[in-house]
């Protein structure tokens, strides 16, 4: 990913949370020599590895999965994103831009393909996004049900050799313009545009 040093970030704590906060991401490879790419949820094991590991899985009927061992693979996380107006900087000789965060993970593909394997990753997402539910769906792994839908998926692992992340908040704009744009992005109805608001003031409140 092109990253200007000034958007560059990379503290690994910051890239993790990140991660984990926008973690339905995007699973690129190649199949038969083109781009292939999966949109799916990811869960991070932080401590496996230098970088970190992430699971998941993959429908049995996707083509994706039938090449991805042994693959490097580039995975997208993406955040909160919006346009930004020139008017905005209330000064001249600007240009409309778009301001938005994001972390790209490489690393090698391993394909998980028992069944018990498979299952356990599941119910590690599961425990993770039902987690926080007031009434949680109850998935139990041994349940005739869950042993019958296990056979359609395909998990997988992505072991980290490298991230990168990219927030770009105007930091190459002088800082009472960022704070201008930053107060009418608070302002909008959008969550992204309130999000980036945020995080152009992180730090300085």
């Amino acid at each position: 990913m092109y990253i200007p040093t000034v958007f560059r970030v990379e503290d690994p704590e910051r890239l993790h949370e990140f991660m984990e906060a926008h973690s339905f991401a995007l699973l690129i490879s190649t199949l038969d020599g083109v781009p292939f790419a999966t949109h799916l949820p990811l869960l991070l094991e932080r401590n496996a590895g230098p970088h970190g590991c992430l699971v998941g899985h993959i429908a049995r009927a996707n083509p994706q999965w039938r090449q991805l061992h042994g693959q490097q693979v580039l995975v997208v996380f993406s955040g909160p994103h919006t346009y930004v107006s020139p008017t905005w900087y209330e000064d001249d000789n600007v240009v409309p831009t778009w301001n938005y965060a994001a972390v790209h993970a490489y690393g090698t593909c391993s394909v998980i393909d028992d069944p018990e394997a498979v299952m356990r990753a599941v119910a590690s997402l599961v425990a993770i996004y039902e987690g926080t539910r007031p009434q949680p769906w109850p998935f139990d792994p041994s349940s005739a049900f869950a042993q019958s839908r296990v056979g359609a998926i395909v998990g997988f692992r992505v072991e980290i050799s490298r991230l990168e992340g990219k927030w770009k908040l105007n930091q190459n704009q002088p800082q009472e313009r960022r704070d201008r744009v930053a107060r009418v992005l608070a302002q909008s109805t959008d969550p992204d545009a309130r999000a980036i608001a945020r995080l152009m003031t992180e730090g300085r409140e």
